[in-house]
């Protein structure tokens, strides 16, 4: 099954090796741009990449999955998504559009 439009692995290719396993390139990462729309967040507790996704992209549906879309806009990029968020660190998060533009200039 190709992965879902709007994952992060949208614009992967699925590959077999020579014993026919299948697996990913790799993937592009969505890296920061300066752009007048760019945000700041400062972190605060309890804050997550789910719900700041959630609540920066709510426009888009499935909102919350495109989590990854902040990660990878830092500098440098979260590479642990898991790890819980620092209180006052200061995030930078893309605009719906410049997220839209990065998914449908790299369509598959």
């Amino acid at each position: 099954m190709p992965p879902r439009a709007g994952s992060r692995y949208s614009h992967s290719l699925g590959l077999r090796d020579a014993e026919g396993r299948l697996y990913l390139t790799d993937r592009d990462r969505f890296l920061f741009q300066d752009r007048p729309d760019t945000r700041v967040h400062q972190v605060c507790e309890g804050d997550t990449l789910f719900h700041l996704a959630g609540r920066y992209f709510a426009p888009l549906p499935r909102a919350c999955g495109f989590w990854w879309a902040i990660a990878d806009f830092q500098v440098p990029p979260i590479h642990v998504p898991t790890l819980a968020l620092v209180a006052g660190k200061r995030l930078v998060v893309p605009s719906v559009r410049a997220l839209e533009e990065f998914l449908t200039d790299r369509a598959p």
